[in-house]
């Protein structure tokens, strides 16, 4: 186990400990961000602190620290996992309070955890397909918050997993929404679609960085959820997140996805994606 910040202090993660009062313990109440850290360098750095001042303001937590304070953070806990690629994972919680009561508590302060993990490198190829299943939404209305209530997607996860399955791909009114913990792009028709940024998903970083990238090359392309019914037309999915980058879906329950392979979109995606995250690390 490794060095964490916790509330002003580095120490071995195996010290660090948090009050039985935490709200974040008692409640699920606190956001969290997660940073891929390439070549020693935070990837995309401002767009994750603004979207965690976003998830902070939604929920009226008090924003702990300061960009500076939080680099300076992030540095220390790069430099001791040794550099290269990782992975920081940043909460902060409501704090401790005296007592358990929903209300917000007037006298505690926000509970601030950092750690870090290594990621694996960034593959020549494109990702090897994965199996996904469809499954109807089942978490509350407002996923554009950050939030460490996560047991819905948990829950969606093991269903996926327990039918042989990597990823669960989320249907509510009809839609294609996203992923239990990623963004979802589909193509049909020679056109790429992802949901656009609203309170029924998470607004993504790399999904944004996807969506730049293929505006300015000029593909086919609308930020417009999917009709459920048009998934079984698509003829490429595939999912989006910060530590999984781009992964192709080959198979959507019974049901295989093109070919079965990464798709030609998937893999010009791909390769722009590469290629921007190259140039970043170096």
């Amino acid at each position: 186990m490794g060095t964490v910040y916790l509330n002003g202090q580095f120490l071995p993660q195996e010290q660090a400990q948090i009050s039985v009062m935490d709200r974040g313990f008692l409640f699920g109440d606190g956001v969290y961000e997660v940073i891929p850290v390439f070549g020693g360098r935070c990837f995309r750095l401002d767009e994750h602190l603004a979207r965690l001042s976003y998830s902070l303001r939604e929920t009226h937590i008090v924003e702990p620290l300061s960009r500076a304070q939080w680099q300076s953070i992030f540095e220390t806990l790069i430099e001791a996992y040794g550099g290269g690629d990782q992975a920081l994972y940043l909460q902060v919680t409501r704090g401790v309070a005296k007592a358990r009561e929903h209300k917000f508590p007037t006298d505690c302060a926000p509970t601030v955890f950092v750690m870090s993990r290594v990621l694996a490198a960034l593959p020549e190829q494109a990702p090897a397909p994965i199996a996904a299943i469809a499954m109807e939404d089942i978490r509350w209305r407002r996923c554009d918050i950050k939030s460490i209530s996560l047991l819905g997607s948990v829950l969606m996860t093991q269903q996926a997993l327990e039918a042989g399955a990597r990823e669960a791909i989320l249907l509510r009114d009809g839609r294609v929404l996203e992923g239990a913990s990623s963004n979802v792009f589909a193509v049909v028709d020679g056109i790429l679609y992802t949901a656009p940024k609203d309170r029924n998903i998470l607004a993504g970083i790399t999904r944004d960085l996807i969506v730049e990238l293929v505006q300015q090359h000029g593909l086919a392309f609308r930020e417009q959820a999917l009709p459920a019914t048009e998934l079984s037309r698509a003829s490429e999915l595939w999912i989006s997140s910060s530590t999984r980058e781009m992964v192709p879906i080959g198979q959507l329950g019974d049901s295989v996805i093109g070919s079965g392979a990464a798709g030609p979109v998937f893999e010009q995606v791909w390769c722009w994606y590469r290629n921007f995250r190259s140039q970043f690390a170096h």
